[in-house]
């Protein structure tokens, strides 16, 4: 052997001891790198926001109106299919059970199971599992350790914002709705509402009273809640719903903005160690679009977009925060482009969309406010509403119309060439923004991001539903009780069950259970991490409960 290959040989070794150990040491770094990616798949803190009713018209017009683009633009991961267990066009109570828990339920039910399914490709429902309540993503938040929250326009027993707090067979039910969000204990609760939680109450229950009791901070204006120091925040700042963003500085300047409400939940919230759950909703896009109002519909859609901004910020600079945005359902089918352009739509500039929508200074909601009983502001109603120097037909037309609010949308519609095709739902698929670990991609069900939210936050929704929701007859029954639902006062039904000189009482709605022995000499109360539901049939109980009681 030569020299020069000895030379190379020992080189050769050398080089190769030297990329052993570097390979060596790259395993290990990729070993940990990966790891931390594994460990970074899990979310600390998930903020789920929904623009209810929107659609991806509203966006494009949103866009055109703003001038520029959207935070949700940074965002866009897929398409959500929204249909419900009984229909291709979801009402908003199913369409927040599936968001919240995972399942696809029926028109106006809450948090429960379907009990009729007829939609291709949806799970069939056993009989006796109709109507049980299903766990959902702020319980299991909760129960993780995490702080929670909701926010909402509207009222915050909405359909939306009691998807992710409560189990009742009707949408409409806000007392059962205001009863189980108060038991709770959610940590941060910002919307409208009052009305479902003061002593107009059918069962005649104070819940004003009992947030007092549990330690809330409750404001009822902006400054108010901009000023709290609290770790438990209950803002309510309207009998029903809030004002819409256009309409709010000029009819309801003491309400906060959305994404001001954002701005603090997810301040207050953050302070907890163990992260976060929040859902944020701009409800009244949705009821915009019920009324067929653009105006409503594209600048509540903007606000809604500047608390997805909040939130981005935060999930930016934290990252280990799962962002998801999105809307539950389309709505009112409004297209840019009408009938006015069914030859002229390759010629139109966008001005002729925009501009006349710039010109309204108040939602169709808000200018109505200002009318008087005599109807002799009624050009000046409409001028508020965009709709200035209007033409002897417009007028005549506002003159002689007997529903004011559907006139005038059909006119500033009309001037801004937008269509539209219903004043109910649609059955669209709807775009998908995310950000974050885990975040989800694709074309999915509406479904899937229940579960992926539940995922990255380390549980699973079947296993939650199984630990919070047991048949307290069947299973005390199986233990010697004897049981009884007591609906003497039948807006505050109260399970008991009874064995030898034990007796356990348990209210609907509430987080406690009350163990009586020797009838009252012997009385306890425990509180526990979830609420006790009544379906009008069964009563369910959490494992917890039921280990109490036994």
């Amino acid at each position: 052997m030569s020299g020069i290959q000895k030379k190379w040989l020992s080189a050769a070794l050398v080089g190769t001891l030297a990329l052993s150990s570097l390979s060596f040491a790259s395993v290990n770094v990729l070993a940990k790198e990966k790891e931390k990616e594994k460990k970074t798949e899990e979310a600390k803190n998930v903020i789920m926001l929904i623009m209810d009713g929107s659609s991806d018209n509203v966006s494009t017009i949103a866009r055109w109106y703003k001038g520029e683009s959207l935070a949700l633009d940074n965002i866009l991961t897929g398409a959500v299919r929204t249909y419900s267990a009984e229909s291709a066009i979801t009402d908003s109570a199913p369409a927040a059970t599936a968001l919240a828990t995972g399942n696809k339920s029926n028109s106006g039910y809450v948090g429960v199971l379907p009990s009729l399914v007829n939609t291709p490709g949806v799970e069939k429902v056993a009989e006796e599992d109709a109507f049980k309540p299903v766990a959902n993503v702020l319980e299991g938040a909760k129960i993780s350790g995490r702080a929670t929250g909701i926010i909402s326009t509207s009222e915050i027993q909405h359909a939306t914002p009691a998807g992710y707090s409560s189990h009742v067979t009707s949408r409409s039910n806000y007392d059962d709705i205001g009863e189980q969000q108060v038991y709770q204990n959610i940590d941060v609760v910002l919307g409208g509402g009052t009305d479902s939680l003061n002593k107009t109450r059918k069962d005649g229950d104070n819940l004003l009273t009992v947030l007092e009791n549990k330690n809330y901070d409750f404001v009822t204006t902006r400054d108010d809640l901009l000023k709290s120091d609290s770790k438990k925040i209950w803002g309510s700042f309207a009998p029903s719903s809030m004002a819409y963003e256009l309409d709010r500085e000029k009819t309801k300047p003491e309400e906060p903005s959305l994404a001001e409400m954002t701005e603090k939940a997810i301040d207050t919230l953050s302070a907890d160690k163990d992260g976060f759950f929040l859902m944020v909703e701009g409800s009244k896009i949705d009821w915009a679009a019920h009324a067929n109002d653009p105006i409503g519909m594209v600048t509540d859609f903007l606000e809604f977009d500047d608390a997805v901004a909040e939130a981005l910020e935060f999930a930016e600079k934290d990252g280990e925060t799962l962002v998801i945005a999105v809307t539950d359902h389309g709505n009112s089918g409004i297209t840019l482009g009408n009938i006015n352009t069914n030859s002229t739509y390759d010629t139109t500039p966008v001005s002729a969309y925009i501009d006349p929508l710039k010109e309204a200074t108040m939602t169709v909601e808000g200018a109505l406010s200002l009318l008087k009983k005599d109807k002799s502001n009624l050009v000046e109603v409409a001028e508020s509403y965009g709709l200035k120097n209007l033409t002897a037909d417009e007028l005549k037309k506002l003159q002689a119309s007997e529903n004011l609010s559907a006139t005038l949308v059909q006119l500033l519609s009309a001037r801004a060439n937008i269509g539209f095709t219903t004043g109910g739902h649609t059955g669209d698929d709807v775009t998908l923004y995310s950000y974050g670990p885990s975040h989800p991609t694709g074309l999915v069900e509406n479904t899937d991001l229940a579960h992926t939210m539940a995922s990255a936050m380390g549980f699973q929704l079947k296993d939650l539903t199984n630990d919070l929701f047991v048949d307290a007859k069947a299973e005390l029954e199986k233990a010697g009780y004897t049981t009884k639902i007591d609906t003497t006062n039948e807006n505050n039904p109260v399970f008991v069950a009874t064995k030898n000189n034990r007796t356990i009482t348990i209210p609907e709605n509430k987080n406690t259970a009350t163990l009586k022995i020797n009838n009252t000499k012997v009385q306890f109360t425990r509180e526990f991490n979830s609420v006790a539901v009544y379906n009008g049939d069964k009563f369910f109980i959490s494992e917890e409960m039921l280990k109490f009681a036994k």
